[in-house]
């Protein structure tokens, strides 16, 4: 199943990034699942790539789309794993039923 997940960045200075990125954490996408990761957060965006089995993704923030059913249950959260690139958040581990990272802006 594909899963979205799209990030924008801020204005933020150097360190700023350095330092966010220093943080960031990443969370394994379900055993033996090939993620497709699209370019909004829904099922009907286009695909942009396939991960591969074993993949562990950033979350840079979430937001609502589609309501996907996976391995972690039905949720309508889509991770932002990179600029304009969208995983469903059904398909990602992330301990948490909800939100964990910050509303995309």
């Amino acid at each position: 199943m594909a899963v979205e997940h799209a990030e924008e960045a801020g204005g933020a200075s150097e360190a700023q990034s350095a330092e966010a990125s220093s943080l960031l954490r990443y969370y394994a996408v379900a055993p033996g699942v090939r993620l497709n990761v699209r370019s909004g957060p829904g099922t009907g965006y286009r695909i942009l790539r396939v991960l591969p089995e074993g993949a562990k993704v950033p979350i840079y923030c979430q937001t609502p789309g589609t309501s996907v059913t996976g391995p972690y249950g039905t949720s309508n959260i889509w991770d932002n794993i990179s600029d304009g690139e969208f995983v469903a958040d059904a398909y990602v581990n992330t301990g948490s039923d909800g939100y964990v990272a910050s509303q995309c802006g």
